[in-house]
């Protein structure tokens, strides 16, 4: 999932968003902004994996100036819909002037009650309750996945696996630690006999490393999904298959088909909404938020994010326990 890492000093090429922009100028403020994704572990949440309270009352000025905001994470749609019901507002008590942009039209990005959501790092797209996309994992892959980690388990490793689909997450472990993890996560999961026998659509396989996963099982994972990528059992090409695994925390590694990102997701989103990157800012702090950034020009690492976040974004955030997202949403919408 998405975690949060310690402190990472800040190369000079990136400025701080309540700083200055690269050129010298103040940070970009009362821009014209239309849609604002945001990661949510080590980036919005607090320290005790809260929403800061001072974020509502700015999502509620988004929605009356038909800004979309969307949370984009590791973790299951069930939960971050229990997150942000909240946030959920009901039209009938909306103006029509409240809806409508300047021609009289509703606007596509304000107008759904609902907020659109990108769920288990870009395999799941939701909008409204509606399913807008999903990204399958092929099922002999799903085995495959499955088998190294039981071989890893099998050498030592004290790992939990969790096989997410479009209706749940499924779990053989049940001990209280793991569960502990799961339940943070997945809202909506059960424990069953054997993973292998899942009858859903697996969009994700996520690997709990109770070690360091980036030192631990994550480049073992890793080689054997590139030594094998885009070929079936005989060795024929399969690109249209092809598999990604990713470090999404500490102890967290995602299986997944390689175009299940959160950038790809966001793009397709951005077609939906037909709203482009000079009106999308990004927020981020872990290698599964890296694509975010490729896909909005108003991109911000936090500045307690992974360093490889920092080449790639334009601006800094303070961190998520400075209450980063939201002050720098404030500066953005002229609020501050």
């Amino acid at each position: 999932m998405d975690s949060a890492p310690t402190g990472t000093s800040q190369p000079s090429r990136v400025e701080s968003c309540d700083a200055e922009s690269r050129d010298g100028s103040a940070g970009p403020r009362g821009v014209d902004l239309k849609l604002v994704v945001c990661d949510m572990d080590g980036t919005l949440l607090d320290g005790e994996g809260a929403i800061p309270d001072d974020l509502w009352p700015v999502l509620e000025i988004m929605r009356r100036r038909r800004i979309a905001f969307v949370p984009a994470s590791g973790r299951q749609y069930a939960t971050l819909k229990s997150m942000f019901d909240r946030a959920e507002f009901d039209r009938a008590e909306l103006s029509r002037t409240e809806l409508s942009g300047t021609d009289g039209h509703d606007d596509e990005a304000g107008r759904d009650a609902n907020m659109a959501f990108i769920a288990e790092n870009g395999a799941q797209l939701m909008r409204g309750g509606e399913l807008l996309a999903a990204s399958v994992i092929d099922p002999e892959y799903v085995a495959l996945t499955l088998e190294r980690v039981e071989r890893l388990s099998a050498e030592g490793h004290d790992l939990g696996t969790v096989v997410c689909g479009t209706q749940g997450a499924y779990i053989h472990r049940d001990d209280d630690a793991f569960l502990a993890e799961v339940r943070t996560y997945y809202r909506r999961h059960r424990v069953v006999e054997d993973l292998s026998a899942v009858r859903d659509d697996v969009i994700k396989i996520a690997v709990y490393d109770f070690g360091d996963a980036e030192k631990g099982i994550y480049p073992r994972l890793r080689d054997a999904n590139q030594n094998c990528a885009g070929h079936d059992q005989h060795g024929h090409g399969r690109a249209d298959q092809a598999h990604r695994v990713v470090l999404s925390g500490k102890h967290w590694i995602d299986v997944s088909n390689t175009e299940a990102t959160k950038g790809h997701a966001l793009a397709q989103l951005q077609d939906i909404l037909a709203i482009g990157p000079a009106q999308t800012a990004a927020f981020g702090d872990y290698l599964n938020d890296l694509d975010l950034f490729d896909h909005a020009e108003l991109s911000y690492a936090m500045a307690n994010s992974h360093p490889d976040l920092f080449d790639r974004a334009r601006f800094v955030a303070p961190s998520n326990l400075d209450g980063g997202v939201v002050s720098t949403l404030k500066h953005l919408l002229a609020l501050d």
